[in-house]
């Protein structure tokens, strides 16, 4: 039984849900939350969903800034602060203000996820949460004739002791500090550290909590996915998220996710809906056209049901479907059918069958990009020329090239099926 209006918002939700918390656990995401987040309002209600994300079996990494704390104290202090290349210059007078504010937060961290979840059956939840001095780093050097003094780059993340920790159901904290085989203490830019310990893990997930919700186009609309090879590194600054994400998808991480600090449950809801709400970067797209599998049929048919059912396309039953799989190419989004299309040959010529999106789908050209999927195809096959039945959508298709005929157009085989009760408009297109 389908869901009905009369289904609660809520019951949806956990619905359509329940397959990212089963692909989710077990999982390790590496989450950075920079500065300003920390001292956002709704920084409380972050933690609260990172306990619930530990509860579901989620190996959590947290990585926290500390920028804008720093230059409190700094300025509190009486002391000048300069930056370059987009990281501060950390000389030795600043570095005990640098280890006090980062020890501060840390142990505000911690406290706060000992709480659990407040008003939830999580709250007293014993996490247990570890920090430590995981990260081995190096000093940045003299770069262009600039001394960075005590600002450092990562030179190791401890990966196995990582790996060993979260395999114990430890929630791991890490701040923006590393130390030398010395014993000296460097300050690391928290997004570049976030990026090298989700890339030494093999992390299923790096996530940015920043200000600004994902990338914007030039509309500001925010960006559902890119690609990491369409990002231009000149178009960000070297320490932004973006940046980094682009970095860490080059190294190996499968997907970086982009979201706001600001919005109240935005983690949750880039984790557990399928177009998430802020920006996705991959090192590949995970919406992909491929040839239909047996798998595939349930998907098509719940995709294609509404539209046999208002006539659009010819009602097809599940045993059709099942020996006209091969003919079938789909679109997958993240483990579910959006669209779908079928290639009948004959001979030179091609029936093109059963083109689908789903309606929350049809905004983005993937009715265009199956149609050239489809004619590639055809082509590879030898067909001079394809055609379509239709009832509803003539007009999509003459804007695609297509061109009206009649039924003495048709191959000989497909003439002698011809439905004179539907009526169907045949439209040809030449390849």
């Amino acid at each position: 039984m389908s869901e009905n209006e009369h289904t609660p918002p809520h019951v949806k939700w956990f619905r359509d849900s329940s397959p990212y918390i089963n692909a989710h656990r077990g999982r390790t995401f590496v989450i950075h939350v920079d500065g300003a987040g920390l001292d956002h309002d709704n920084f409380p209600l972050i933690i609260q969903d990172i306990v619930l994300l530990h509860s579901l079996g989620v190996r959590i990494v947290l990585v926290h800034g500390a920028t804008p704390q720093i230059n409190r104290q700094l300025e509190q202090r009486g002391i000048v602060s300069e930056s370059a290349e987009g990281i501060r210059i950390t000389t030795a007078e600043m570095l005990p203000h640098v280890q006090e504010v980062v020890g501060r937060l840390r142990s505000d961290i911690e406290s706060m996820l000992s709480m659990g979840a407040t008003n939830s059956p999580q709250h007293g939840a014993d996490v247990a949460v570890v920090s430590g001095n995981i990260i081995r780093a190096r000093p940045l050097g003299v770069r262009d004739g600039i001394d960075f003094h005590n600002t450092g780059e990562i030179r190791r993340v401890n990966a196995d002791l990582i790996a060993r920790l979260l395999s114990m159901r430890t929630l791991l904290l890490v701040s923006p500090l590393g130390y030398s085989l010395s014993g000296q203490m460097f300050n690391l830019h928290g997004s570049a550290l976030a990026a090298d310990v989700a890339v030494a893990l093999g992390a299923d997930k790096l996530i940015y909590l920043a200000s600004d919700n994902g990338v914007p186009d030039t509309d500001g609309t925010v960006i559902t996915e890119l690609q990491a090879d369409s990002i231009d590194p000149s178009d960000y600054p070297a320490y932004s998220p973006v940046a980094q994400a682009r970095e860490a998808c080059s190294r190996g991480v499968p997907r970086c996710h982009l979201i706001s600090f600001r919005d109240d449950g935005s983690l949750l809801e880039e984790l557990f809906t399928r177009d998430g709400i802020g920006t996705q970067i991959t090192e590949i797209s995970y919406e992909q056209i491929r040839s239909a599998a047996a798998d595939d049929i349930s998907g098509i048919m719940e995709l294609i049901a509404p539209l046999e059912a208002n006539g659009s396309l010819v009602k097809r039953p599940r045993e059709t479907l099942e020996t006209e799989i091969s003919r079938f190419l789909v679109i997958e989004r993240d483990g579910m059918v959006v669209g779908c299309a079928a290639l009948f040959p004959y001979d030179t010529h091609a029936e093109l069958a059963c083109l689908a999106t789903h309606p929350e789908y049809r905004n983005d050209n993937r009715g265009e990009a199956l149609l050239a999927a489809t004619e590639a195809n055809a082509r590879t096959l030898g067909v001079k020329t394809i055609f379509v039945l239709t009832t509803h959508t003539a007009e999509w298709f003459t804007d695609h090239g297509f061109v009206p005929g009649g039924t003495t157009d048709l191959p000989r085989e497909k003439r002698a099926l011809y439905n004179y009760q539907r009526n169907s408009r045949v439209l040809i297109k030449t390849l």
